[in-house]
């Protein structure tokens, strides 16, 4: 029973391990792509009545949060660093492979994005959607596998939530 619980646990870290490095590498080829092939010259390129790629740079965290400062990529790296190391952690102690591979995303997202600030001192997004007029930040693969993999954390912990009677509250005896 101990050992199929460890087998189980080395499973879940093996598949968030490759699911980071699949998100990460999707994020990096994506990246050299539109930098070096698609925007050389940089320009907007209309895919689609709502969606544009163009060429953005983000120093700060989501909507350029703490871009300002010279520290700015620098700790927000070493940050990213720290969350990595814990879901890390978290994935090789959970038994569910939706999980695992819901950490693995947001890893990989981590990490490619980190590999960006510190080869450029900011993250390289090229994903632009729009409508009406109103137009969403632009982003990039690692950015979809941090959202994906937190959507697909959050939905998994809900769906566990409401099979596990114990969240349901007390239970009364039956008369």
């Amino acid at each position: 029973m101990i050992l199929e619980t460890v087998s189980t646990r080395r499973s879940g870290l093996r598949l968030a391990l490759v699911v980071a490095l699949l998100t990460a590498v999707a994020d990096q080829i994506s990246k050299w792509v539109i930098l070096d092939h698609v925007m050389d010259p940089p320009r907007l390129v209309e895919v689609a009545p709502f969606f544009n790629l163009t060429l953005g740079f983000n120093r700060g965290v989501s909507f350029g949060f703490l871009g300002d400062g010279a520290a700015g990529p620098s700790l927000l790296s070493g940050l990213a660093v720290a969350i990595v190391i814990a879901l890390g952690v978290w994935a090789s102690r959970t038994n569910s492979r939706a999980e695992a591979g819901a950490l693995g995303a947001v890893i990989g997202g981590a990490i490619g994005n980190v590999a960006d600030r510190i080869r450029q001192g900011a993250v390289t997004d090229f994903l632009d959607l729009h409508a009406f007029g109103w137009h969403w930040p632009t982003f990039n693969v690692a950015d979809i596998g941090i959202t994906g993999g937190v959507g697909l954390l959050l939905l998994h912990g809900w769906l566990q939530g409401r099979r596990t009677p114990a969240a349901k509250g007390p239970q009364q005896a039956c008369p």
